[in-house]
């Protein structure tokens, strides 16, 4: 991926579900116009879900989502299915392929999808092969209530159609708020306090911080940015205070110390909380951190795999934080990238990284899987603004 492209967490995932040899991944070429997928008529072709960032116009930005068929047979093919079903928990919209009939294994997955809230287009692939789709579209349309679309990946035939169904199809609040929201607007000075310190990649800013920059920038605000050591020095430098100061959460109390008492304060792991997960229930659970004890077992889970460093924030800084509160004895486990456990119930409190990394309905499926377990489930941003006993002073993005 280049500085150029659009985040794979900020793009529409597109799953394409269906029984092995139903042509998912010929229909995935015939809808980018490129070969992306391997394709070949031996079933099972595909095994684990394959990602592919595209652009596709009337889209924008997307990833489709190649995965496994959903009747693959054996112990190996068990674990497929288990990986396709995995794929669900970051599909935004759902291709649903049929090809000769409505099975109970089609029918079994229309009702996981609308479980699961997904918008579903079906579609009746190898068109070309058969004499009419007439009889499995009103199958379909009778026991599914979906509109099936015909379409050929060999000739072509109702891709346009299936490109314009997906359009329609995409939800309303994806990604449509902005990360800022009305936090600033046109002609306000932020100021962005970015300290460099280990974790901060040589020569390069972290997501969140190019995603706030980028939005700032489109909403025409005046920016300043500075590192933590040189904060007074910058809020000397100006004529007015900033109408926000956005801060890495590590150095909250510092800035929140410092600031000029006009300027609003919030930091970019909050704002990533509101533009991904769901902040509300973030700030909710916060209040759980009072209620633990050194028998307690905390969960931290961040978005993103990586060599684990001296000054890391999940794994060294919040852990360290919270048994100078609770206790030494307190555990606390760590997971990173995909790994979540299924089963929550042994932990009091998840802790969970902004999740640049993932797309927003991924890491709602992670705060809904919280919630069914009745475990209470919250962000960095909030859990250091709580520990640090500024948390009523914090600007959130609602």
């Amino acid at each position: 991926m280049s500085l150029q492209d659009t985040p794979r967490s900020n793009r529409l995932h597109i799953g394409i579900f269906g029984r092995r040899n139903s042509g998912k991944s010929s229909l995935i070429n015939a809808l980018t116009g490129q070969p992306v997928a391997v394709v070949s008529e031996v079933a099972g072709t595909t095994t684990d879900p394959v990602y592919k960032s595209m652009e596709i116009h009337g889209i924008g930005p997307c990833v489709f989502i190649d995965t496994a068929g959903f009747d693959d047979e054996g112990a190996l093919g068990a674990l497929r299915v288990i990986q396709t079903e995995k794929a669900l928990e970051k599909t935004d919209v759902a291709l649903l392929l049929f090809y000769d009939a409505v099975t109970e294994q089609e029918l079994s997955w229309a009702r996981r999808l609308k479980a699961a809230r997904i918008p579903v287009v079906a579609v009746v692939n190898k068109a070309d092969l058969s004499d009419g789709c007439g009889p499995l579209c009103a199958d379909i349309r009778e026991k599914l209530g979906l509109e099936a679309i015909p379409a050929s990946a060999l000739t072509g035939s109702g891709v346009n159609s299936i490109r314009e169904a997906l359009i329609r199809a995409i939800p309303e609040d994806f990604e449509s708020e902005s990360i800022t929201r009305s936090l600033v607007g046109p002609g306000d000075l932020v100021l962005l306090v970015m300290p460099q310190d280990i974790q901060a990649p040589k020569g390069r800013l972290i997501l969140p911080q190019v995603q706030v920059l980028r939005e700032l920038l489109d909403k025409k605000c005046l920016i300043m940015s500075a590192t933590t050591d040189l904060l007074e020095q910058s809020l000397a430098s100006l004529s007015a205070p900033p109408k926000l100061i956005i801060t890495d959460s590590q150095v909250f109390r510092t800035v929140w110390e410092k600031k000029p008492a006009e300027s609003r304060l919030t930091s970019f792991s909050v704002l990533m909380a509101g533009y991904k997960g769901d902040l509300p229930y973030f700030v909710e659970s916060a209040a759980a951190i009072d209620a633990l004890t050194e028998n307690s077992r905390v969960l931290i889970a961040e978005a993103c795999t990586h060599a684990p460093l001296a000054e890391d924030i999940g794994r060294e800084k919040i852990p360290n934080m919270l048994r100078k509160k609770v206790g030494a004895g307190l555990r606390v486990d760590t997971v990173a990238g995909t790994d979540f456990p299924e089963d929550l119930s042994p932990y009091d409190l998840i802790i969970h990284c902004g999740g640049c990394m993932f797309n927003r309905k991924y890491l709602l499926s992670r705060v809904e899987a919280a919630k069914a377990a009745g475990v209470p489930m919250s962000n960095y941003g909030v859990v250091i603004a709580c520990l640090a006993g500024i948390l009523p002073d914090v600007d959130l993005p609602y």
